[in-house]
């Protein structure tokens, strides 16, 4: 690991603890060329991944480009960065152990719509809007039918005798 200091390369861990989420490691490092002490986090990567985009083109799977994505959808509501992230490293772990190398981008999509529609009804509108290419207000109003569908279903029913 290069010191962010000085650049050199032979830096030494003094610590090594796994994160909360049990999602990643902390090394609390040092380096002996400048005396600067940093801390990395690191994750298991199971497999490299290959996104196939629907135009046909490859390119490496990005968490980062996940996490950005989810980030935006995400954008001024109230869900917890500890949520989000255990929402993000199972998509992941998800992703790493279906046995594919390479995973068609629909069915990333696919998956962050599932975990959205899990932590915010509106982040998940503002994410399929963009990934479904919403062009009218119709497309909105046949996402939310199907929200509060699903809503319905698992609502309990009403009691006998209500006007509901």
């Amino acid at each position: 690991m290069r010191c962010p200091y000085c650049g050199s390369l032979d830096t030494q861990v003094r610590d090594s603890r796994p994160t909360d989420d049990h999602a990643s490691i902390r090394r609390r490092r040092v380096c002996p060329d400048c005396g600067g002490r940093f801390t990395t986090f690191e994750r298991v990567q199971l497999r490299e991944l290959t996104v196939v985009k629907r135009s046909g083109r490859r390119a490496p799977f990005d968490r980062d480009k996940l996490e950005t994505s989810v980030a935006h959808a995400l954008r001024k509501r109230s869900v917890t960065p500890e949520r989000i992230e255990r929402m993000l490293n199972g998509i992941v772990r998800q992703l790493e152990s279906s046995g594919e190398a390479e995973i068609q981008s629909s069915t990333i999509g696919e998956l962050v719509m599932e975990g959205l529609k899990g932590l915010d009804d509106v982040a998940y509108v503002r994410f399929a809007s963009v990934y479904k290419n919403f062009r009218e207000a119709k497309d909105f109003e046949e996402l939310l039918g199907q929200l509060g569908a699903v809503e319905e279903e698992g609502a309990p029913a009403p009691p006998p005798g209500s006007d509901d």
